[in-house]
C-alpha cells in the first residue's frame, strides 16, 4: 500500500515496487489522477495494480482502502505511509486551523494508516513500513514553519513504533528526501523565489547550488531508496533514518 501515490515520490514508490514484482495498492484523493497512475503503471512495470480514492485525512476512507486491498491482494506486507505537505509560510504567520489541518495532515495520516495495517501484518507474520517526512526533521527548512515543527513528530513515530513491533518481525523506517524534483518542490521554489523577489529559474540556481552534488535529486533515485528498504534484502533495519538528500544535509545525529 503506497499513499498519496498519484504524483511525486508516491507515485516513483509505487513505480519502484511494482517494477520489482510487487503486487501494489495506490491511493490518492482524486479519481482522475490515480486512476490515471495507475494505468501508467501497469502499462509500464506489467504489474498488478489497483487504486482506491482516499484521502489519508480521513480513518473512514483509510480502512474502506485498507479492505479493498485485503479483499484483492489477500494483505499487506508493506506500507509506505505519505501525504502532502502543509502550506509554506513561517510559523508565526498560521492561525489555530492551520497547525491542526497539519498535525492531521502529517501526524494522524500516519498514526491512523499504521493503526489499521498493523494487524494485517501481525497476522502475515511480519511487514516492513516506511514513513515518508522531510528534510525539515533535521534541519528547520526556512519559511517552513508548520513542516519544521510537525514532522519531527513522525520521526518519533517511527522510533516509537520500531521498538514496539521489532519482535513481531515488522520492520518501521524514514526516509528523508532532499531537493527532489517534484511538483511538490516546483511549489516550494516558486513561493520562495517571490519572497526574495527573483526568478524561479534563479530560485533553483541558488537551491542546487547548496547542494555537495550540485543537483535537484530524481523521484527514481528517492524511490530506489525506498524499494531497498521495503524488501528483505533490508530485513535487518528498523528504526533507521535514510537520507536522500546529494549530501544537502549537513548534521552527523
Amino acid at each position: 500500500m503506497v499513499a498519496a501515490a498519484s504524483q511525486g515520490l508516491g507515485f516513483a514508490i509505487a513505480q519502484a515496487l511494482a517494477a520489482e514484482g510487487a503486487q501494489v495498492s495506490i491511493a490518492a484523493r482524486k479519481q482522475e489522477t490515480i486512476s490515471a497512475a495507475a494505468a501508467r503503471i501497469a502499462e509500464q512495470t506489467g504489474a498488478p495494480v489497483m487504486w482506491s480514492v482516499a484521502d489519508v485525512a480521513s480513518a473512514e476512507a483509510i480502512e474502506a482502502w485498507h479492505r479493498a486491498t485485503v479483499e484483492r491482494f489477500g494483505g499487506v506486507d508493506m506500507l509506505v505511509t505519505n501525504s502532502g505537505g502543509p502550506p509554506a509560510g513561517p510559523a508565526s504567520g498560521f492561525d489555530d486551523a492551520a497547525w491542526h489541518n497539519a498535525f492531521e495532515l502529517l501526524i494522524m495520516s500516519a498514526v491512523r494508516t499504521v493503526r489499521v495495517v498493523l494487524p494485517t501484518m501481525e497476522a502475515r507474520g511480519g511487514g516492513s513500513i516506511l514513513m515518508l517526512t522531510s528534510s525539515s526533521v533535521k534541519n528547520p527548512i526556512p519559511n517552513l514553519g508548520l513542516s519544521n515543527v510537525i514532522r519531527p513528530a513522525v520521526s518519533a513515530l517511527v522510533k516509537t513504533l520500531a521498538d514496539e513491533f521489532a519482535a513481531k518481525s515488522i520492520r518501521v523506517n524514514q526516509l528523508v528526501p532532499g531537493r527532489i524534483a517534484t511538483e511538490r518542490l516546483t511549489y516550494l521554489d516558486d513561493a520562495n523565489a517571490k519572497r526574495a523577489g527573483i526568478t524561479l529559474e534563479e530560485q533553483r540556481k541558488r537551491s542546487a547550488g547548496a547542494i555537495p552534488m550540485g543537483r535537484y535529486g530524481e523521484p527514481e533515485e528517492f524511490a530506489r531508496a525506498a524499494a531497498f528498504l521495503l524488501s528483505g534484502a533490508a530485513a535487518y533495519i528498523t528504526g533507521a533514518t535514510l537520507q536522500v538528500d546529494g549530501g544537502a544535509i549537513r548534521s552527523i545525529g
